[in-house]
């Protein structure tokens, strides 16, 4: 079943993507609103070039809506204006046939209520105009175009909506806890006031094989900063000790709590400070709890263009996915003689970064100590069920699904490592991002004698390792499909990652993002579109023991896995 999904979904990601013949000449209607929602009627809306030189003006009527017909189909740009209303800017917009704008006029004091922030990643969006106000979410507000006036800058299409949701069906395999059939469904409020609330809920559909939850908050503070707060459930019946039987004993239920608060000190200084707090329990023939506090903290001065860092984390961040996810907040276990333990550790870095307008650079330096560093393996051979093979899984959690095992790997610490990285956005748009770390690794050798499976781990051993990796990511224009490709590589014995408490790191070897939009609305804000996800295409890195009861384990930074699914947001 999952195959003829994933093959439904390349269908129709091909489908999709094919160009239309003939178009048809351009428009571009719409609305002119105020931020509650009222029509502006009279409103100026002027037709830019890319440049931004007037093409062409028209006024809103009686409804507030607009039209500007017979043009050539392409790019353009929008610019709505009324009295006692700072100008309102779309950029970027393609013309064909029918396009729908809205645009929404702000009042000086409702845009100042924000936060100027720079962007905090390196590969994060850069601007290339010589004044920016940002806000604390890194959403561009105001800025000075080359002919005087001060604009209220819109990446969407008009108002943010005070309510959004997602929801979204996908078939997977490959990922520790999260294979098979899911549904997940979120739901974004974002009203005028600073406040954002955000939620979301996992689950398998016809079956009790788990579910994950998450609950987010975010209070703006205005000049003073922000402050978040994220709560999140994962519920895991199937995953269990690997000697339980299988008959449903087991189940591993997780919960943490994730709060942080961000410090502006005017555009020179920024800190964050948080901790996460979790809370989790293994049932079964060996249960175990654990509770674990990790802290987090961070400092940037900035100069310019120019900005020095210092960072402390005492986990490792999430996974690649959504930050709606719940497992994307959630610190990673497995278990260690027969107990439940958190991987932990201390994370210290100095770093120095530049940006410019369309070029990013990063070089960092740190020491690390890992604690109860998690090594993931797939079974390839059943257990024989006989009470030696039973004592031999005790230290390991299994799930029955994906046919994953998780177990801790020695601790090391790494007294130097160093990454650098460098972003460049191309001309077209697409964005190339390359890197470069050294630092300590657990490396397994692999082996092809029977061993048993506390020998398997203790061949486990910290070693110096370099990373090289490079990404692209861009969006095909006609058609709308976001693209990533990344690679990721480091020595084949090594079966974690080097620099692991990077904030932005690539996974590891090839992996591929497609997202294609299907159907949308004529006004842009939602509809249906196709996701698929390639993890480690190429199955490298594995490392392949056999275990004295006849089980093969293959150890890998990053097991190869599939995802697609539809979404639909309304």
């Amino acid at each position: 079943m999952r195959r003829l999904h994933l093959v439904v979904f390349v269908v129709l990601i091909a489908l999709s993507t094919t160009p239309a013949r003939g178009a048809a000449p351009g428009s571009v209607s719409g609305m002119v609103r105020d931020s509650a929602g009222v029509p502006q009627i009279g409103a100026v809306v002027q037709l830019l070039r890319p440049d931004l030189s007037v093409i062409a003006s028209v006024y809103t009527n009686s409804e507030g809506r607009f039209l500007i017909s017979s043009l050539a189909p392409g790019q353009y740009a929008l610019k709505a204006m009324n009295t006692s209303f700072l100008p309102s800017l779309r950029e970027h917009i393609r013309v064909r046939a029918g396009t729908v704008v809205n645009l929404t006029l702000s009042t000086l004091y409702e845009v100042m209520q924000w936060l100027p922030s720079e962007p905090r990643s390196v590969n994060a969006q850069q601007d290339d105009w010589k004044w920016t106000l940002r806000s604390a979410e890194n959403r561009p507000l105001l800025r000075w175009l080359e002919d005087g006036p001060l604009v209220v800058v819109s990446d969407g299409s008009g108002a943010a909506p005070r309510l959004k949701a997602r929801l979204m069906a996908t078939g997977q395999e490959g990922t520790f806890g999260e294979s098979g059939e899911r549904i997940s469904a979120s739901v974004e409020e974002t009203p005028s006031n600073s406040r954002e609330l955000l939620a979301h809920v996992d689950f398998a559909p016809d079956s009790d094989a788990g579910m994950e939850s998450m609950l987010g908050f975010r209070q703006d503070l205005g000049y003073a900063g922000s402050v978040q707060s994220v709560a999140s459930i994962a519920i895991h019946p199937e995953i269990e000790n690997g000697g339980s039987t299988g008959n449903g004993a087991g189940g591993l239920d997780e919960g943490a709590f994730r709060s942080w608060e961000n410090l502006n000190l005017g555009d020179t200084l920024e800190a964050e400070v948080g901790s996460t707090q979790l809370v989790a329990h293994l049932a079964g023939l060996s249960p175990s709890s654990v509770i674990a506090l990790l802290p987090f903290a961070e400092v940037g001065l900035r100069n310019g263009k120019s900005t020095v860092r210092y960072r402390m984390a005492t986990a490792a961040p999430g996974s690649e996915s959504e930050e709606t996810q719940a497992q994307t907040w959630m610190p990673r276990v497995s278990e260690r003689d027969g107990k439940l333990v958190v991987e932990r550790g201390m994370h210290q870095e100095i770093s120095w970064e530049r940006k410019t307008d369309r070029t990013g650079m990063t070089v960092l330096m740190f020491a690390d100590r890992m604690e109860n560093p998690v090594l993931e393996a797939s079974e390839h051979l059943a257990r024989n069920g006989s009470a030696e093979s039973a004592s031999l899984w005790n230290a390991v959690l299994f799930d029955p699904f994906s046919g994953l095992l998780r177990a801790a790997g020695p601790n090391y610490s790494s007294a130097a490592g160093m990454t650098a990285v460098l972003t460049r956005q191309l001309p077209g748009g697409d964005v190339v991002r390359a890197s470069y770390s050294t630092g300590d690794s657990l490396a397994m050798a692999g082996g092809s004698q029977a061993s048993s499976l506390e020998q398997v781990l203790a061949a486990a051993h910290p070693r110096r390792a370099q990373a090289y990796a490079l990404s692209l990511s861009g969006t095909l224009e006609g058609t709308g499909t976001r693209w990533r490709a990344s690679y990721r590589w480091q020595q084949e014995d090594t079966v974690t990652r080097v620099a692991t408490y990077s904030a932005d790191g690539i996974a590891p070897y090839l992996n591929l993002h497609f997202r294609q939009p299907i159907h949308s609305r004529r006004d842009g804000t939602g509809g249906f579109d196709a996701q698929l996800d390639l993890h480690n295409l190429l199955a490298e890195g594995y490392r392949p023991y056999l275990l004295s009861d006849g089980s093969v384990l293959v150890f890998a930074q990053e097991q190869r896995g599939v995802q697609g699914g539809l979404a639909f947001t309304f």
